[in-house]
Formats: C-alpha cells, structure tokens, sequence
C-alpha cells in the first residue's frame, strides 16, 4: 500500500482528497500547514506528497525544497490554481513529478497520482538495479559487453574485498592497470594510496631503490634517506607492473618482503614493517620466463595467489564498438555532441585486428575525431592501417543499427538517445518554447520537463 503525504491549508480540501485517496487504497497522513509537514517529512517515510503551492508562512514550494533534499526519491505533485501556473513551472524545474490545477478534476488527479507512484516504484528500482550493475559490470571506466570482460569484472568484484595477491596478465595495451586501480576501488583500502612502478622502465639500482628506499650515504647521489613505495603505499595498494621485466638480484629481496612483510632500504641494516596490498601485471607469460631461467618459481607461486587474465580485444570484438563510443563521449568537450560513426567505418573498426589492443583503439578514435568532417566519422578519417581493412563477412552483411548501436549499447539507452535528440530538435524548431514543443509533441509540460532533466534546472 503506497503511503501519501497530503498537504493542505484548507480543511475542505485536505477532507475532499483524504477520502478520495483512501477510497483507492491509499495510507494518508495529512497536515494543515507546512511546520507540521516539515516534521513529517523529516521524521516519516512516504512514497508520494502532495501539497498547496500557496500556504502560509511556509508554502508549498520550501516543502518542495526540503523533500527533494532529504528524501529525493520521494514523488511530488503540486496543487495549485489558474493563475500561478508559472510557479508550477518552477516546481517542475525543482523536482515535482506533475502539477494539478485547482479546481481539479477527480479523474485528472486520480491518473496523475497514479503515474507519479507508478515513477517512483520505476526510479527505486532502476536505483537497485544500477547499483547491482555497477557491482557487477560497470567498474570504474571499463567497458565490458563481452563474456570475457564481464568475467574479469566479476573476477574485481570478488577479489577487491580480500588482501590477496594477485597476479593480472594481459598482451600490452589491454588495460591491465584500469583493472588493478578498480582493484584497489572495490578494496577496503581505497581511501589509501594506489602506486604503480613499471619494472622495465628503470635500470636496477634505480628500481631496487624505486620499490625498498634507500638511506644517506647508500650510493653516489643519495644526499638523503628515502623512503621506497612499498613504505610510501602502506595501507594501500602497489602495482609492480611488467614484473616479468625485474632483475633476479631484485626478485630475491621482492619474496623476502612478501613473506616477511617488512622492507629494508638499500644501504640499511635496520628492517620496516610494511601494510601494502600487492597487485602484478605482466604481458609476458612467467610460466615461460621460468622455463628459461628467467623469473624465480617461488616469487611466482606467491604472486599469483589469484590470476585475471585480460583477453586481446581481437578476441572480445563485442567489446569493440562500445569502447570506441566510450571514447568518443569521453573526448567530446562538454556540452557538445560526439561525432557519429557511418555503418562502413563501424564495420572496419570491428574488422580490425587490433595488435595493440585498447590503447591503439583510443588513438585511432581520437585520428578519426580530429579528422571527422560534418561530425561523422567515416572509413577515411580512420588511421590509414585501420581504414586500409578488409571488412569481415558478418559485418558487412549486418545492418546499420546491428553496426552501430545494437552491439554497443541496449535497446533501451538506444531509444533514448533517438528520443533525445528528437526533443531537441522539436526544441529548435519551437525556438526552445517549451509549451509549444509540448504541444507539437503531444505530451504534457511536465513529461517533457522529465525527459529534459539537464534544461529544467
């Protein structure tokens, strides 16, 4: 049973829509004035409130204000007469779900009440829906529609919780580090520090005093002790990336401070108790590196607790399209609209074979985007390499919405986005008259203030 707020300075009214509302069902509290609705908003919870514009001292609109604060997911439609329309206007454009004039039709009221709960029960449950999602597939920026990348998101959200080590192999441009940072996003660690160090970026001395620290005096141009990154991540998270790529020498002390959980800088006798989490990645398998004499068994065994292997984007190609519109929404400034991109250039990108993997699939995004002439992204504007593609069967054969949303994007947020782009040109046609618009549309002023959240405010 829904529960309603009913608001009202005039007993007769207040009476009227009481017994209207319980006669359909409804729990409803009533107040005569807005100091007892106040309390009540602050101290009950309801799904719906409906309330006079014109109260005094407190009318409808600071209600308004105090409910959209601090209880937003709570619906609200107001009452008021012919002639202060405007006002409803700017109730709508403060949150209000609809607006009714008085004198009111039963019927009117009745649908209109019925619509705001039935909205309210939609954005409670698409708020539960989104945070399962979000726990589940949407971390941080990555982009997962494939198989394969919702598993390695499952993977995050299963192990982010825990200290346990683990170990993320992927070809180079795979997004290794975006996967470890959500890591550490879905750790109890997150307000602490996340740190990479990249193992084939610095010569040994350099990458043993990087990771450990060093103390005055330790070697030519140590002027002062230094604390190392597994002291500086403490209650945090460090990522030894392209671990693969560190000297043996190097790889000893790494076990000794894994197992003994304490770092001693170079140049030091005196041992610190470290509290990092440690995350690797590597491009190279380390089963092979062993083989060859390479990489230590031992340090792997104790890296690789739990591996996540990311997969070459050529073997996710669902992933394809819906990371080049990721980017495209990303590099597009704000306010403005991302270029499109034709069925022809669509079916090349997902050709593509993409050796270099997300990486290279953002460079040639932003190529395009430089290029794109009348915001459309077409083969030509691609990178030469990319544009120069034989376009597979499957692709060539599938039609313009397979191409370029039905892959990327659900129905649903596809409707939308058609829908919004509508309205905005109903908008322009209209001069950005919003009640001509809605006319033209066919749809009330409310409903089009709904589905035009962003020119509302």
């Amino acid at each position: 049973m829904a529960k309603v707020l009913l608001i009202d300075d005039e007993p007769s009214i207040l009476s009227v829509l009481s017994t209207l509302l319980k006669a359909e069902g409804y729990d409803v509290v009533t107040a005569s004035g807005g100091e007892e609705a106040q309390k009540l908003i602050s101290d009950e919870e309801f799904d719906l409130m409906i309330s006079d514009i014109r109260m005094s001292p407190i009318n409808g609109m600071e209600l308004l204000k105090q409910a959209h604060n601090e209880k937003p997911a709570m619906s609200v439609i107001m009452l008021t007469a012919y002639g202060s329309v405007e006002t409803a206007i700017d109730a709508l454009k403060l949150g209000a779900f609809d607006y009714v004039t008085k004198p009111f039709k039963v019927d009117e009221l009745l649908i209109t009440v019925q619509r705001a709960l039935e909205y309210n029960k939609a954005i409670t449950e698409n708020a539960d829906l989104k945070a399962q999602l979000g726990t589940r597939y949407h971390l941080e920026s990555i982009v997962a529609e494939s198989p394969a990348m919702q598993n390695v998101c499952d993977m995050i959200r299963r192990v982010g919780p825990t200290d346990t080590t683990i170990l993320v192999y992927g070809e180079s441009g795979t997004g290794k580090e975006l996967v470890a940072k959500a890591i550490h996003a879905y750790s109890r660690r997150k307000e602490k520090q996340f740190l990479a160090v990249n193992c084939a970026a610095l010569p040994e001395p350099l990458l043993e005093s990087e990771m450990f620290g060093h103390v005055k005096g330790a070697f030519t141009g140590a002027a002062a002790d230094k604390e190392g990154l597994f002291e500086a991540a403490s209650g945090g998270t460090i990522l030894l990336d392209e671990i693969g790529s560190m000297p043996l020498s190097i790889q000893g002390k790494l076990l000794r401070v894994l197992q003994e959980k304490e770092v001693r800088r170079v140049g030091s006798n005196k041992n610190i108790p470290i509290d990092a989490r440690v995350l690797a990645a590597t491009n190279t398998p380390l089963e092979d590196l062993i083989k060859d004499g390479d990489f230590r068994e031992d340090l792997y065994y104790r890296l690789s607790v739990i591996p996540i292997e990311i997969k070459p984007l050529r073997e996710r190609r669902e992933d394809i399209l819906p990371l080049v519109y990721h980017v495209l929404r990303k590099e597009t400034p704000q306010g403005q609209t991302p270029p499109n991109i034709d069925a022809d250039a669509s079916a090349v990108l997902e050709s593509y074979s993409w050796p270099g993997n997300v990486r290279e699939l953002e460079n040639a995004v932003k190529h395009a985007m430089t290029f794109a002439r009348e915001e459309k992204i077409t083969r030509d504007v691609l990178p030469p390499k990319v544009a120069a593609t034989t376009v597979s069967t499957a692709s060539a054969t599938a039609g313009p919405g397979e191409i370029s949303a039905g892959r990327c994007k659900s129905l649903k947020a596809f409707l939308r986005e058609l829908e919004k782009e509508y309205l905005q040109q109903i908008l322009s046609n209209t001069g950005g008259d919003k009640e001509k618009a809605a006319k033209a549309l066919k749809i009330s002023l409310a409903t089009l203030y709904r589905k035009l959240p962003e020119e509302a405010e």
